[in-house]
Parts: C-alpha cells; sequence; structure tokens
C-alpha cells in the first residue's frame, strides 16, 4: 500500500494520502523530539479514511436510515389492492383457467426417442 504501487500497475488510491503522511512526520518530528506527531493526527485520519472508508460507510448509513424512517412514516398511495394481487393483473371478472394460462415449466420437457 504504501509503496505507491496500485493493483494496476499505477499509483494507488491512498498514495498521496500516505505522502502527506510521511511529509508531515519528516517536517513536524525528529528521531530525538516525537512531540510534533500530534500535529500528523488530522493527515494520518484522511489516511485511514482512504484506506478504510469508516466515516464515508457511517454517513451512508445514517442516510439509509433516514430514508427507511422517512419512507415507513408515509403511507403508499399506489399499493395495489389484495384483488389486484389476487388475480395477477387479469381482468376482474376472468379466471386463469378462462385466458388458457399454462403453468411455467422450468425445465424444457424432452420426449425419449427410443421406444
Amino acid at each position: 500500500m504504501a509503496s505507491g504501487y496500485g493493483m494496476t500497475g499505477g499509483p494507488g488510491r491512498c498514495f498521496p494520502f500516505w505522502q502527506e503522511v510521511l511529509a508531515c512526520y519528516m517536517v513536524n518530528t525528529s528521531s530525538e523530539d516525537t512531540s510534533g506527531q500530534a500535529k500528523c493526527v488530522p493527515v494520518l485520519e484522511d489516511y485511514y479514511e482512504c484506506l478504510h472508508h469508516k466515516k464515508e460507510l457511517a454517513r451512508v448509513r445514517a442516510m439509509q436510515h433516514a430514508y427507511r424512517a422517512k419512507v415507513l412514516k408515509t403511507p403508499r398511495t399506489d399499493a395495489p389492492s389484495a384483488q389486484e394481487i389476487k388475480t395477477l393483473g387479469l381482468l376482474p371478472d376472468q379466471k386463469p383457467e378462462d385466458v388458457h394460462l399454462k403453468p411455467i415449466s422450468f425445465l424444457p420437457h424432452i420426449k425419449p426417442s427410443i421406444s
């Protein structure tokens, strides 16, 4: 990941963020003094977000939850009635036998060639 090479051989999607993290550490820390690491926390968070997408997924889940809550609160006005579901969209006074509906065969029927 930090090598800079992605799956297709070019730069990886998070490599620019990794370069920012390295640059921040190079500027703000040394081998004797590591107190500058606190300045690099936002950059490091950006790199982790690029790798794992945790904040993005949390936002998506919150939006989905809000959408589903709104859908449950509002009644559906175009819902089919029980009679429409029962007749499968046929005319109200017709039965399936009247319109010659055949049961669906999932596997083709082949007659044997030897009698």
